[in-house]
C-alpha cells in the first residue's frame, strides 16, 4: 500500500534530505586519490549523528555500514573499505538517514582525479537521466513516463539501464510502496498522485545492463565489467510539481 504524505510530511522529510544533501557537499571535498571508502563512510556515518540524525543503513538485514560505496564496475550496494581509491576510479556514495522519524535517500558519483572520457559521458548522462526524470515527476503522470525519459537518455548515449535493482518509496520507513525499475514505456505503471514521496535513482552501465550479486549477498556489480553510474534524490509529488527533498538548499 502506497502511504500518501502530507505538506507537514514531506516538510519534516526535507529536514533529513537538506542533512544529506550538506553531508555530500563536504563528502565532495575529500575525494580525491589515496582516500578510503571507509573513511567516507566513517565521515558520514559522524556527520549525520552530529546534525540529530541516524543512520538506516547499517545493521539494516545485516548491511555492514553506513554508506553503500560502489566503485567502477559496482552498480551499487558496495561495502566501504580500506582500499585506497586510484585515480581514474569513479565512486557511487549512497547514504540514508532519519530525522525526527522521517528519512531521506541520495546518492552522488563522484570522480576521483582525471576520470577517462567515457566514464566523464557516463556520469554526465546519469545525471541528466535523473533530471529529466524528475521533470516527469507530475501528479497525472505514470511512472512510465518518468522512467522512460531515463531510458531513452540513456540508450541513445549507447548505455544501458540497470532492471533488477529497484526505486522504492520512502517516508518513515526506508523502503515503502510503490517499488519500480527505471526502464518503462510511456503510458504505463501506477499514475502519481499527490502525496506520493519515491526515490528516482537510475543505475546506467557503460555497457550492457546484466548483472549480478557478489558472494558477500549484496555488492551489485556489472556482468561484463563496464562502468556504472548513479544519482539519486528522494523526490515528493506535490500540486505544484516535484519537490526534491534531497536537493541543497
Amino acid at each position: 500500500m502506497v502511504i500518501l504524505k502530507s505538506k507537514e510530511d514531506m516538510m519534516a522529510m526535507r529536514k533529513a534530505g537538506i542533512i544529506l544533501a550538506n553531508c555530500h557537499k563536504e563528502i565532495a571535498k575529500m575525494i580525491r586519490p589515496g582516500i578510503t571508502t571507509m573513511e567516507i563512510n566513517d565521515f558520514a556515518e559522524a556527520y549525520i549523528t552530529k546534525h540529530g540524525a541516524e543512520q538506516v543503513t547499517k545493521g539494516f538485514k545485516g548491511f555492514p555500514a553506513a554508506t553503500c560505496a560502489s566503485v567502477n564496475d559496482v552498480i551499487a550496494h558496495g561495502f566501504p573499505n580500506r582500499e585506497p581509491l586510484q585515480e581514474g576510479d569513479i565512486v557511487k556514495i549512497d547514504i540514508v538517514c532519519r530525522y525526527n522519524g522521517w528519512c531521506a535517500d541520495t546518492c552522488e558519483t563522484y570522480a576521483v582525479g582525471r576520470i577517462s572520457p567515457l566514464a566523464e559521458r557516463l556520469v554526465k548522462v546519469t545525471r541528466e537521466c535523473l533530471e529529466l526524470a524528475i521533470k516527469q515527476a507530475v501528479v497525472g503522470n505514470r511512472i512510465g513516463d518518468v522512467v522512460h525519459a531515463i531510458q531513452k537518455h540513456a540508450e541513445d548515449a549507447g548505455f544501458s539501464v540497470v532492471r533488477d535493482l529497484v526505486a522504492h518509496g520512502i517516508g518513515r520507513s526506508m523502503h515503502e510502496e510503490p517499488n519500480y525499475p527505471h526502464a518503462g514505456k510511456p503510458g504505463r505503471g501506477f499514475r502519481l498522485q499527490e502525496g506520493m514521496v519515491f526515490t528516482i535513482e537510475p543505475m546506467i552501465n557503460a555497457g550492457k545492463f546484466d548483472m549480478f550479486i557478489d558472494f558477500d549477498g549484496w555488492t551489485a556489480k556489472t556482468m561484463d565489467g563496464s562502468l556504472s553510474a548513479q544519482f539519486e534524490h528522494t523526490v515528493a509529488i506535490t500540486a505544484d510539481g516535484p519537490w526534491v527533498l534531497t536537493r541543497p538548499e
